[in-house]
């Protein structure tokens, strides 16, 4: 993929995840300061029961209390599917509380999008961003529903 933006994220700074398609994405936690050696992101996406800090870049909220899934499963599927067009051409950023278990839940649906395989997903994630992605049994579950042919997570996810 040839990248049409001036200055992406660097693949092998933490933190960044290089999905199959090329495209590059970052997970951090919040209550840590984002890195101070690469560019900021050209756009947001924040999991959290409660809304995020302001930043000086386009974001979206998406209510996802922690260790939990979002409470809105089509809003998810729309606000992730909407990132994952957008990192194509710009850095996008997902973050929550700590940076592994909604963020790493929201990379692996993100990995579904690009092509990797529901079931494998959550391993995709684990190797190439954080081997402690993706918590709980549930979100674990989430991941592996998202790529349905029914488009929606079920109920029970």
């Amino acid at each position: 993929m040839t990248e049409t933006w001036p200055e992406t994220w660097n693949p092998t700074a933490t933190g960044v995840l290089r999905l199959p398609s090329g495209r590059l994405v970052r997970g951090r936690g919040l209550r840590r300061p984002p890195p101070a050696d690469g560019p900021a992101p050209a756009y947001g996406v924040y999991l959290l029961g409660s809304p995020p800090p302001q930043v000086p870049w386009p974001a979206r909220w998406l209510r996802w209390p922690d260790f939990r899934l979002p409470t809105d499963r089509a809003e998810a599927r729309t606000v992730l599917g909407e990132a994952w067009q957008r990192a194509r051409t710009e850095r996008v950023e997902f973050a929550c509380g700590g940076g592994r278990g909604r963020t790493g839940t929201a990379l692996a649906c993100l990995a579904v999008l690009d092509g990797v395989p529901p079931g494998e997903a959550v391993s995709y994630v684990r190797a190439h961003y954080d081997r402690h992605a993706v918590e709980t049994p549930w979100q674990r579950r989430y991941v592996r529903r998202f790529g349905a042919p029914s488009g929606a997570a079920g109920p029970e996810a």
